[in-house]
């Protein structure tokens, strides 16, 4: 008898594997090695400046940073873990302003979330650029 039901760290797995998969087709070649460095980057920012200013951080730089943070969106806005609501946020930009209005435990729970979440596209940025 199989199981089907996967656990959350799977459905994290899968969905990074997924995003990072499908933003990899859409950058140029010459800017892979780059946006791999800019995923690596992002833990040890929150880590080291907190959640909101290494999301403002993100919205200031654009472009690499706003794909990886359409990533974290759909993912949270995907898993039932429901740290916060997300409803009416409909892009990165207005996750970074909705963090600004949450409780301090939220703020850790979405924090610790995160960082899950940017442990596996870390991992997979790095198998899906390595060069032969």
């Amino acid at each position: 008898m199989g199981n089907n039901i996967q656990t959350l760290e799977q459905r994290r797995a899968k969905n990074a594997y997924d995003c990072i998969e499908n933003t990899l087709k859409i950058i140029e070649d010459n800017k892979k090695d780059e946006f791999s460095s800019h995923v690596k980057n992002i833990p040890m920012l929150i880590k080291t400046n907190g959640l909101g200013a290494t999301f403002a951080y993100m919205l200031s730089k654009e472009k690499d940073y706003l794909h990886i943070g359409d990533c974290l969106l759909f993912w949270l806005k995907e898993t039932d873990n429901k740290i916060i609501d997300l409803e009416n946020v409909k892009d990165f930009k207005t996750l970074t302003k909705k963090i600004m209005e949450i409780s301090s435990f939220e703020y850790r729970a979405l924090t610790k979330e995160v960082l899950a979440y940017l442990n596996w596209t870390k991992r997979f940025v790095e198998g899906l650029t390595k060069k032969e």
